[in-house]
């Protein structure tokens, strides 16, 4: 499981920045205009929101998660803010898991 965290972390930290990225790049498109930025923002949020998606499954798999815990931790890639919260909860679970797997 171990593994399969490292991965899990380092997208939900790319999915939320792009996130905020692709906020800020709505609100130039919608409030003043510029479609620009949302253009390249949008398919690249997008394509690392599938990884991520593909790493919740690997990591949840491994963990024996529930499907709609598994379905909480995807939608975590939609709100901004929020998938660096869920990044802090999963992996104090999965490190407890471990832990206790280990003692």
């Amino acid at each position: 499981m171990e593994s399969a965290l490292k991965p899990f972390r380092v997208l939900a930290y790319i999915v939320g920045v792009m996130l905020l990225i692709l906020c800020v790049a709505m609100v130039l498109r919608y409030g003043f205009g510029n479609p620009d930025l949302s253009k390249i923002t949008a398919p690249i949020h997008g394509f690392f929101y599938m990884v991520y998606l593909v790493a919740v499954m690997n990591l949840g798999m491994k963990g024996r998660w529930s499907w709609p815990y598994m379905l909480g931790i995807m939608l975590g890639g939609t709100v901004p803010f929020l998938s660096f919260f869920v990044e802090h909860r999963v992996t104090l679970k999965v490190r407890a898991q471990l832990a206790a797997a280990g003692a």
